[in-house]
């Protein structure tokens, strides 16, 4: 060797040769570090760090800036030792072990502050809700400081977030019916919420229902009106009305009742969101008897046979009969207003006609001739 190396600050045995065995292995190695691998790190510390060098045997501690690190593996030979480095202030600092020999010189290693890490989310609760939007939510995870929220790239309102940023809470926006992404934002990254939101249709509302009673023969029109009524159904008393159309705004739905049995009964509207029922239901009652205004013709032969006419009202269902005997080939129209038939055989002379319906009869005036 040409030259001794000296280390002041890690004094050696006397006529000791650094890198070296004495020249003739009476002198033992003494202890170095080349390089930290990496040479920097974040301040929290709990990183690997490979320190290689020579003479590093047996290693019983090694300090970052003073502090002690965690020894987790040493090279048998001698050339290498892996720490954990512990949590240290920002800068550089220098890193020093310790062996039987003695200490080693020291490498330079630097602590940064670390990047903040983006946000995680383990939880959102609720994870569905209205279209209409207005539904409170959280959100839990961690690293959520400064985030922002969107539904479907719609932000969400009222965001709050705790002090440790692990809870954020807000209100949804509104939203198309379905699953959307849900995306949590903050300065150091995104992150997408698993399974997102889905938006359901909110349910429908009954605010009126016109007419409140009708025949038990059914057939009255009436109008719901309430909000969310588009695709709805209707039934009184569990039976389906018919006819049932809604207006585009969901505001209004029309249809005709179903027949019915005397009293009060449920009217339920239903929707694929859900169901409401009306406030005060239906009353069904007894349809009103039959009204007749004219018969024609009001004459005719003895034998039967001539075909007749009768308009009024009420008139579904009827049943006529020419001096107590049934006509035949009874018909009646769809709005009860018109009655055809067939008169029976008769005496001559005047006889009374009477129609008559599950709501009760009358007598046409002037009756019916046969001739």
């Amino acid at each position: 060797m040409s030259a001794v190396i000296q280390q002041q600050e890690n004094p050696q045995s006397p006529g000791s040769w650094p890198g070296g065995d004495g020249g003739g292995g009476n002198w033992p190695r003494y202890p170095r570090l080349y390089e930290a691998i990496p040479d920097s790190g974040p301040t929290t510390g709990g990183n690997t760090v490979l320190l290689t060098g020579a003479g590093l045997q047996g290693t019983s501690q090694v300090t970052f800036g003073g502090i002690p690190a965690t020894i987790v593996a040493q090279d048998p030979s001698g050339g290498s030792v892996t720490v954990i480095a512990p949590p240290h202030a920002t800068g550089t600092v220098q890193v020093i072990a310790t062996t039987p020999r003695g200490n080693t010189n020291s490498v330079s290693y630097t602590y940064l502050v670390a990047p903040p890490s983006g946000p995680t989310v383990t939880a959102l609760v609720p994870n569905s809700g209205s279209t209409a939007g207005g539904t409170a939510f959280a959100i839990i995870g961690t690293n959520l400081t400064g985030a922002t929220v969107t539904f479907n790239g719609v932000p969400a309102t009222g965001v709050s977030i705790n002090a440790m940023g692990t809870v954020l809470t807000g209100t949804t926006p509104p939203g198309p019916v379905g699953n959307v992404p849900v995306v949590v934002t903050t300065p150091a990254g995104s992150t997408t919420v698993a399974g997102g939101f889905t938006y359901t249709a909110p349910p429908p509302t009954a605010a009126s229902l016109s007419p409140s009673s009708g025949s038990t023969a059914g057939g009255t029109a009436f109008v719901i009106t309430g909000s969310n009524l588009s695709g709805a159904g209707v039934t009184f008393n569990g039976v389906a009305a018919t006819g049932v159309s809604v207006n585009a705004s969901g505001t209004a739905l029309v249809g005709f009742t179903p027949a019915g049995v005397l009293g009060n009964v449920p009217v339920v509207v239903t929707t694929p969101a859900g169901s409401a029922t009306v406030a005060g239901g239906y009353t069904y009652v007894a349809p009103p008897p039959p009204v007749v205004t004219l018969l024609s013709p009001s004459s005719g032969s003895t034998a039967g046979g001539t075909a007749f006419v009768i308009t009024g009202s009420n008139l579904s269902g009827a049943a006529v009969t020419f001096n107590g005997v049934a006509a035949t080939g009874v018909s009646v129209n769809a709005s009860g207003t018109a009655l055809v038939g067939f008169t029976p055989a008769g005496a001559l002379g005047n006889v009374p006609v009477v129609v008559s319906t599950p709501s009760g009869s009358t007598a046409v005036v002037g009756g019916y001739t046969y001739v």
